[in-house]
């Protein structure tokens, strides 16, 4: 990693030696950094001593607030003194001071400084990736401003440049949080794993971690996993009190939610304990109260659910859940006036919250009164959080007929039994409701919701959201960052002197009602009133909206939307949101999109602000900053944070007006120096004048790097077109009017907090000039210019000493390479009409046609993404009914079949499960049976269509009925869709059991078979499975294969066997970053997810787009690295396998996924570092820069293996020999899954039981630091290496081209 240390010291030089002395300067100083003139007083050598050991890498482990007052004098006085040298030099010094400047602001927690000083660091640094810390504290402060994505790529980078980097643990934590925001389930796991076999110290304990594990299980609907990982977690020694009682909580609450966890008895027993449990841990837990109530009530004990909700309401502030839980609990005593009051307190704690107004509106329609119940089925639908507005809109609708029916003057005439809704809305509140409920008064000024136009009722600011504002989330975060349990005593509201009390409101609609009968003192008191009216309404205007409470259903067990202890263990809020505002959770999910619980959050919101909660490092200065009103739906617990050292910048709320520093009273841009100087922020911004946006455009572009672009190629610096090039968007310009910046996740971003960027928005993280075209730079990828490389005898000499340094991975890489990235999109883009290009197709007549060299080289050439070979089975004489699903089923009936359970959904559109509006994510459901049955449904399924076209043909019988069916058919995309399974992913690598298919495909040309000598794959040495061996496919029609790049951007091949056809969907290599890009932006990931592009955004971003029909006996040929989706449109079955030509453009495309993956923590199915090897071995390579890149891979592992073995001998380490057996696959870390090659590193446990479970050095390190508890298996001899090394020479070129 690169160090600091130097430009620090030379920083703390130049502040010793530069003279102070002139008085007017010292006052410029220090006007210019706000600091005062001690602070500018030249560095001791000790100072700059103790400065250089700080960095991003100790943010968290400072106590800066406690017994770190020094330090902290210390950093501010350097961030003086740096900013005053800045200032002098006019901004022209050495990068470096801005990454130290950028790290000693992001360790004094003032974000919008140093993200300022690291812009200009990365700005002015070519080589900035080659910096962990810097890179890891760019990650840190986007991590504070909830922008994911950017986030993401910093961290994931720190990993690849520096894997043994000493806070990779934390990397890992919050790489977990944010995918569990992003609803990336499989990724937030596997990096809580990584950081759970992590012995190195992070901001949260092993037990903390485990529950977020737990919780994910939960939050995926596993619940027998999560049940099962609650109650091992259980079982933990010493564990705290605080992550017992949430861990009780959340237990207790999925079985009381959970139909698949037993009979209603057992499982409300079992939750009920949990719940006492946990109370009895923490007895102030107003969350714990609530809950047990719910299931006191569910099993009729009303009794005890009063008592709950009472404690509730006693332990915790104002929430509507609770009030709205009394209501039902009156109603179903039938009590309906006290269920009236109750469920008026939960409306007007929070005037959104739906259960409420639905259950009112039930209540007024039992009583007869269908106009109130109409008013508040309107509110309900008003609600965001409302999930039924259907079946309340045909409820009114009915009403409103109802009405419409009734004799005139019958309404006058009635007796109500209720009061209305305007009257209950100003009724006074019982003294048992007030007791605990001061905030309430402020609300019976408002007018009912009713009243109010439904633009305008989410912004309504409700007590119970002004209340959230003070003490809860303060006390919470203070408990978290001292470590010590926060026991709330009960709060009373403070009723400000602005306030009317319900008495006083009542008096003042009395006095306005005969305003012309008043005497005169009556008319000073309504003037009073009125003034005072007016006065309470401006300051509720400016009060801050929290977050409202989570849903307790209609009359129901369970909440709407419920989150489990939604109040801590929670990372940034619930309620996850695609890029349209949409919740992709399940409604009915335990926790609807609870992946975020972490434990100082306290909400739970499936809003835009994503449940973001206020932290220590974001509070707003009073109270009067504005957040979006787009928190619903929390499930809030004050009391039950958690008495463990928290994520010190956790996600947080960032206020709508602008981004708030700790340091300062003021709001400041993030992207901007919060400085008094507008000199020294425009130095330490750079040249702000030339980058569109830097001060004024609203958008989350604001927290990114400004970047100086390079080469006028390189407009777009990332996946993401840069806002500093010379020519903005049309997008990028839209939003730059406006003054004030907005949150990262404002309504004007259009996206979810998870971070994902506009199109228009700006990564971190700037491409430089690729060694190879546009492509990614790979780490094992040389630079052409090199033809010459040193014998093995050299490389072994330089590597001699290297090892003498000891294990740092520093001296093991060597010559770092930059992460790779995605290509940017093609240059210049492509006119509206190339964007459907013709796809390129052979027919074929003979079998002569079939082995025409000219063939191969149209397939393989890099300009044909991809080949329709028509005719190959009919030419070659291929039995194709060798793969049918009689012949199968008579071979192997209960052959192993994977089954996706999908939505029939037409092939050129891709709709949510509702039917209303077009995603991107395409789920689906993988469960396994056999041939036999797959094969009776398929058989079943055709019979059904059989049917049921012969039923249509009865029915519609002229034109006009055919049209009547097509438009059926386009209304059926707006759901619900059919069900159907695709039977995917049949091994038939077997040759005993497929000898005959097998066998058959030998029929076809060598560069298309499964095994040759040209294919690369078939140089690995063993199996991979699907890629060197052949995969079946069994189909109905609208089977989809989604979107994806094959392995490590192999080639593929797939023959339709038929009887049906399918629908390719193909889209150039050199697109796949633009590919990748929608993924992010649409919450998928890119490698791992299951996603359908939506082609009205392809064509929009000039994305060429091939579609072609195969059908059966046509071969399809992907190219390397296509990106292609399919769909099945009648009954087939498909064979599929991949090959490896040996082109430098398959291995180049191969190697820079293999990198790819290694950054984005994916495993490459391809081991090609063992390939490399075995190419070496077998091959006589003729293309020099195929050549070129072998032998570089080779080169670079020679060096690793020996600068290893040499480094390990140093340190006293036995290496044993463990030679490789034949077939033996090559090797991957268990757990970072990244490959291992020669040295193996293995547990002395697995040794002596010959398991063998292998881990790479980072890994084995970071579980046992000097590699006591592992053994070293070396499975090649240098010598072996080296004769290989030696020996792979350039061969001459074929005297034909032919191949």
């Amino acid at each position: 990693m690169k160090s600091c240390g130097v430009s620090l010291a030379a920083a703390a030089a130049a502040a010793s030696t530069a003279s102070f002395g002139d008085e007017e300067k010292k006052m410029a100083a220090g006007k210019a950094s706000g600091q005062s003139e001690e602070d500018f007083a030249s560095l001791t050598a000790e100072e700059r001593e103790l400065l250089s050991g700080l960095d991003s890498r100790l943010f968290g482990f400072l106590r800066l607030h406690e017994d770190g007052a020094r330090t902290k004098a210390l950093l501010l006085k350097a961030v003086g003194c740096y900013e005053s040298l800045i200032l002098k030099a006019e901004g022209k010094v050495e990068s470096d001071f801005f990454c130290q400047l950028g790290h000693f602001n992001l360790l004094l927690e003032d974000y919008p400084k140093a993200l300022s000083a690291y812009q200009r660091y990365y700005s002015l640094q070519s080589d900035y990736w080659k910096n962990a810390a810097f890179l890891y504290g760019l990650g840190l402060v986007y991590f504070h401003y909830n922008a994911f994505q950017w986030a993401i790529k910093a961290f994931r980078e720190v990993l690849y440049v520096d894997p043994s980097f000493c806070r990779a643990k934390e990397i890992h934590l919050r790489l977990g949080l944010m995918f569990k925001v992003n609803t990336d389930f499989e990724s937030s796991l596997k990096h809580f794993q990584l950081a759970l076999v992590d012995c190195n110290p992070c901001t949260l304990s092993n037990a903390e971690i485990r529950f977020h594990i737990a919780h994910l299980y939960e939050t995926q609907r596993k619940y027998h996993s999560a049940k099962e990982a609650y109650e091992q977690l259980l079982q933990t020694e010493n564990l705290p009190a605080q992550v017992k009682a949430t861990v009780l909580q959340q237990l207790g609450w999925m079985h009381h939610t959970v139909d698949q966890l037993g009979d209603k008895a057992t499982k409300e027993n079992y939750a009920i304990q949990c719940l006492q449990k946990s109370l009895e841990a923490d007895p102030n837990s107003g969350q714990s109260w609530y809950f047990l109530g719910r299931c006191y009530s569910s099993i009729g004990k009303v009794q005890d659910a009063f008592i709950s909700y009472r404690q509730s309401i006693d332990k915790s502030e104002a929430s509507a859940d609770t009030w709205c839980s009394i209501g039902v609990l009156y109603q179903q005593q039938n009590q309906p006036m006290d269920a009236l009051q109750a469920y008026i307190c939960a409306v007007q704690l929070d005037h959104g919250h739906a259960a409420a107004w639905m259950d009112l509106g039930t209540l007024y329609e039992s009583c007869n009164q269908s106009q109130d119940a109409i008013k508040c089925y309107l509110n309900a639908t008003r609600s965001k959080n409302c999930s039924n507005t259907s079946a309340l809109a045909a409820r009114i609708k009915y009403l409103q007929a109802q009405l419409c029916n009734l004799p005139q003057g019958s309404l006058q005439n009635k007796t109500k039994l209720l009061p209305s809704i305007e009257e209950a809305w100003s009724l006074p509140i019982p003294a048992e409701l007030t007791s605990r409920q001061g905030a309430m008064n402020t609300a019976q000024q408002q007018l009912p919701l009713h009243m109010i136009p439904s633009s305008h009722v989410d912004d309504l600011s409700s007590p119970a959201k002004r209340k959230r504002t003070s003490s809860p989330t303060k006390n919470t975060l203070d408990a978290w960052s001292t470590g010590h349990t926060v026991s709330h005593p009960p709060v009373q509201q403070q009723v400000h002197s602005w306030c009317l009390t319900p008495q006083k409101l009542q008096h003042l609609e009395q006095l306005r009602a005969n305003r012309n009968n008043l005497n005169p003192a009556q008319k000073l008191m309504l003037e009073q009133l009125e003034s005072q009216f007016v006065l309470m309404q401006q300051q509720q205007q400016g009060l801050h909206k929290g977050q409202s409470s989570h849903l307790a259903g209609p009359n129901s067990e369970r909440p709407l939307s419920s989150t489990g202890p939604s109040q801590h263990l929670q990372a940034a809020g619930t309620g996850i949101q695609n890029q349209n505002g949409h919740s992709t959770m399940p409604s009915n999910s335990v926790t609807q999109g609870a992946a975020l619980n972490h434990l100082p959050s306290h909400t739970a919101t499936s809003g835009g602000q994503q449940g973001i909660t206020l932290t220590k490092e974001s509070k707003p200065s009073g109270n009067t900053s504005a957040v979006p009103d787009t928190n619903r739906h929390s499930g809030e617990t004050p009391n039950s944070t958690a008495s463990v050292e928290g994520l010190p910048n956790h996600v947080h709320q960032v206020t709508a007006d602008a981004v708030s520093s700790p340091s300062h009273g003021d709001s400041k841009s993030p992207g901007l120096l919060s400085s008094d100087n507008p000199q020294l922020s425009a130095l330490l911004m750079g040249k702000a004048n030339n980058n569109v946006g830097t001060g004024t455009c609203d958008k989350v572009n604001n927290i990114h790097p400004t970047v100086h672009t390079k080469t006028e190629n390189s407009v777009a610096s990332s996946p993401s077109s840069a806002i500093s090039t010379a020519t903005p968007s049309p997008k990028s310009t839209e939003q730059t009017t406006t003054n004030s910046v907005t949150s990262l996740n404002s309504p004007h971003s259009g996206h979810a907090v998870n971070g994902d960027a506009l199109e228009d928005s700006q990564s971190p993280i700037k491409t430089d000039p690729p060694l190879i075209g546009h492509k990614p730079n790979s780490q094992i990828i040389p630079s052409m210019s090199v033809s010459i490389y040193p014998s093995s005898a050299e490389v072994l000499k330089a590597c001699r000493n290297l090892g003498k340094n000891g294990l740092s991975n520093s001296s093991i890489l060597l010559d770092k390479c930059p992460p790779p990235r995605p290509p940017p999109p093609p240059h210049p883009p492509l006119p509206k009409d190339k964007l459907n290009p013709p796809t390129p197709s052979i027919y074929l007549e003979n079998k002569r046609d079939a082995f025409f060299p000219p063939l191969h080289q149209f397939c393989t050439n890099p300009n044909n993404p991809v080949t329709v070979i028509r005719g190959l089975a009919g030419a070659l004489k291929l039995d194709l009914g060798l793969f049918s699903t009689k012949t199968l089923v008579e071979a192997n009936n209960e052959h192993l079949v994977e089954v996706r359970t999908q939505l029939l959904q037409p092939s050129d559109e891709n709709w949510d499960p509702t039917g209303t509006k077009k995603i991107w994510r395409c789920e689906s459901s993988k469960s396994q049976t056999t041939i036999a049955k797959y094969a009776q449904y398929q058989a079943s399924s055709f019979q059904e269509s059989l049917k049921e076209e012969n039923e249509k043909k009865s029915h519609h019988k002229d034109h006009s009925d055919n049209e009547s069916t097509s438009s059926d058919n386009s209304g059926r995309r707006k759901g619900p869709f059919k069900t159907i399974k695709f039977g995917t992913n049949i091994d038939l690598s077997d040759d005993r059991k497929w000898k005959l298919q097998l066998h058959e495909l030998t029929k076809l040309p060598a560069f298309v078979r499964v095994v040759s000598a040209g294919n690369l794959l078939s140089h690995v040495g063993h199996t991979i499975l699907g890629m060197n061996t052949v995969q079946l496919y069994m189909k109905v029609p609208g089977s989809r294969t989604p979107g994806h790049q094959e392995n490590n951007n192999f080639c593929s091949v797939n023959i339709n066997i038929g009887p049906g056809d399918c629908e390719w969907f193909v889209v150039p290599e050199n697109y796949w970053g633009i590919m990748n890009d929608f993924c992010e932006r649409n919450n998928m990931n890119f490698l791992m997810g299951s996603w359908w592009p939506n082609l009205e955004d392809l064509y929009e971003a000039n994305v060429p787009v091939y579609r072609f029909i195969q059908r059966p006996g046509d071969l399809v040929w992907i190219n390397a690295g296509t990106v292609h989706w399919v769909q099945a449109i009648g009954w087939c079955n498909n064979i599929a396998w991949n090959v490896g030509p040996l082109t430098a453009c398959q291995y180049k495309l191969a190697v820079e996924r293999y990198e790819w993956n290694k950054l984005q923590s994916v495993k490459s199915i391809v081991p090609m570092v063992h390939l490399s090897w075995n190419i070496a071995r077998n091959i006589k390579v003729s293309d020099p820069k195929l050549f070129e890149m072998i032998k570089y891979c080779l080169l670079r592992t020679l060096k690793q293996c020996q600068t290893l073995r040499e480094a390990l001998i140093a340190a006293g380490k036995e290496i044993v020999w463990h030679e490789r057996t034949k077939e033996e696959p090559a090797h991957y870390c268990s757990i970072c899954e990244v490959e291992v090659f020669n040295l193996l590193y293995v547990t002395n446990e697995s040794n002596s039981r010959k398991t063998y479970i292998v881990h790479c050095l980072d890994c084995a390190r970071k579980i046992s630091g000097n590699l006591e508890n592992f053994v070293v298996l070396e499975q090649y001899k240098m010598e072996d290496l080296m004769q290989v090394y030696d020996q792979f020479t350039l061969a001459p070129p074929l005297p034909s081209s032919l191949s």
